[in-house]
């Protein structure tokens, strides 16, 4: 598929696809939706000296594959919810 925009890009990640931008300078990065079953909280992240510890309900989130085989978080800066280069991968 040819070039998108940031609005088709969201499009794919919800499908299951995975994306990229031509204008990243790191090789071989990519961004995929991560759902909310597909991950779990590490022992101890939650503080459960509560009275009423809360079992907080998993979000999906949109993570990233470094240039460095890293997988992080992502955030979409304005350049990337403007940017008309999105690639499906």
């Amino acid at each position: 598929m040819g070039s998108m925009t940031f609005g088709d890009a969201l499009v794919a990640l919800k499908a299951g696809g995975r994306v990229w931008r031509a204008g990243w300078n790191g090789k071989g990065m990519w961004l995929k939706l991560v759902h909310g079953g597909e991950y779990e909280l590490a022992p101890g992240m939650l503080d459960h000296r509560q009275e009423n510890p809360c079992n907080p309900r998993m979000m999906p989130w949109i993570g990233m594959k470094t240039s460095d085989d890293g997988f992080v978080p992502w955030l979409a800066s304005q350049t990337d919810m403007l940017a008309e280069d999105w690639m499906l991968q």
